[in-house]
């Protein structure tokens, strides 16, 4: 887990969030029904993604490809707490019918990152 120092916080460490990076790929034919249904998310859904931990989500996608950019508490904590939440699972088998790839939220895995700017220059 990431920690950092906030001063807001009266001298304690608070921890920062993750940030998990994803990739899911759209079925062919997909692409206009998969942004439609993104365009609004339902209120609920929106609740129990906060209640897992999530602060962001962001999807970008490049074709049929869906790269995913999620800042969250703790990642596997999340998935745990989203396969567990029927809110999720609804939303999961509905779009489920719009990926080649699995959209059950316990078995995504995150991307490994190959490279950073340092903060600092070298």
């Amino acid at each position: 887990m990431n920690h950092s120092f906030d001063s807001r916080a009266c001298g304690r460490h608070v921890s920062s969030p993750q940030v998990v990076t994803l990739h899911t790929r759209l079925a062919e034919g997909c692409i206009d029904e998969y942004e439609a249904v993104h365009a609004i998310i339902p209120p609920e859904l929106d609740s129990a993604l906060r209640a897992a931990g999530v602060t962001s989500w962001r999807i970008w996608r490049d074709g049929r490809d869906l790269f995913h950019w999620v800042e969250v508490e703790n990642f596997e904590a999340m998935q745990a707490h989203l396969a567990a939440d029927p809110v999720d699972r609804l939303w999961q088998q509905r779009i489920a019918g719009l990926l080649e790839t699995t959209s059950d939220s316990s078995s995504i895995r995150a991307l490994p990152l190959v490279w950073e700017l340092p903060l600092r220059p070298a």
